[in-house]
């Protein structure tokens, strides 16, 4: 009986170890259009990668940078699975056909706004009558919230001189060329700031709700591999809220991220990211508000930019744990 006993204690221990053995699951490889180059605004990405998340969700990522105006076109198409992109660009890319979701919120607030110098006795929307306001381009997401903002306060587009600057918005409010300039609320206003700049901001969240920047996936994604999107969204809300919790510690992976970063940049840089966490910060993070789906549907719709289009078809809820 003692010999059947040992006999069956290896047997099993032979097992076991077989079972050790085994080869875990290869990672999935994914890729995420970042729709820029590497940046101190992309932390919680960062963070996700460095501190392990997205490895243990069984995901191998590769960030895809560049400043490409069709990201939402090949997610649509299929060329590319993931990609960060506004809200407003979803819902034009999905009445045109292209079948783009929004599964994770990342901006609670829409980072947009009108800035102005101080002394140029801008102090209320209805101040801007008659000035030159200066905006990037004259689509895309600060362009429609430069609109929704007009729209609210009955601002006359003829008595506002809208003109496209480029990325050129802090230069051009120092040297006088614009009276006011739309801007991405947590850049410019920053930089101005830094520099000991006195300036008044109108921030758009405060006056009409949009969706901002998430995650965004195509439908066939979604079908094909809901796990895998699962995943990707839990690690990204990890990533996220690490960053919120520990902006030290998540500054310092940026700039390893950066290293051509330098002590003296790397001062407002830090200031860049406080300013983002501000426009993160939410009671659920990754979680898509349905109101405002519905009140950035109804404006596209009002600016004749879309025609029918359910806000439900735009997102979903389902993959924030």
């Amino acid at each position: 009986m003692k010999r059947f006993w040992l006999v069956l204690f290896a047997v099993v221990m032979v097992a076991a170890s077989l079972t050790g053995c085994k080869k875990a699951p290869e990672p999935q490889k994914v890729t995420i259009a970042m729709g820029f180059i590497p940046n101190v605004q992309f932390a919680p990405v960062y963070v996700a990668l460095e501190k392990g998340y997205m490895q243990e969700a069984g995901l191998d990522v590769t960030l895809d940078y560049g400043m490409e105006t069709d990201l939402l076109q090949r997610v649509g198409v299929g060329n590319l699975a993931y990609a960060v992109a506004s809200g407003d660009q979803v819902a034009l890319a999905r009445a045109n056909g292209l079948p783009v979701r929004y599964v994770a919120n990342w901006y609670r607030r829409f980072p947009v706004c009108v800035v102005s110098m101080a002394d140029a006795g801008i102090d209320t929307p209805a101040d801007l009558e008659g000035k030159t306001v200066g905006t990037p381009v004259l689509s895309g997401a600060s362009y429609i919230g430069w609109v929704a903002f007009a729209e609210q306060f009955g601002l006359d587009s003829t008595n506002v001189n809208l003109q496209a600057i480029g990325y050129t918005q802090v230069a051009s409010l120092l040297e006088g060329r614009v009276d006011a300039a739309v801007s991405y609320a947590v850049n410019e206003p920053v930089q101005l700031r830094a520099a000991g700049e006195q300036i008044n901001v109108f921030y758009l969240d405060e006056y009409t709700r949009l969706m901002s920047n998430g995650l965004i996936t195509n439908d066939d994604t979604i079908a094909e591999h809901p796990e895998q999107v699962r995943a990707l969204v839990g690690a990204f809300i990890k990533g996220l809220q690490y960053t919120i919790e520990h902006p030290d510690e998540a500054f310092a992976i940026v700039r390893q991220v950066i290293p051509e970063m330098d002590d003296d940049t790397a001062i407002l840089q830090r200031a860049v990211l406080d300013e983002c966490i501000r426009f993160w910060q939410a009671d659920q993070l990754g979680y898509s508000d349905p109101a405002a789906w519905e009140e950035t549907v109804t404006l596209l719709q009002h600016l004749g930019l879309i025609g029918e289009v359910s806000p439900n078809d735009l997102y979903s809820n389902e993959f924030v744990p």
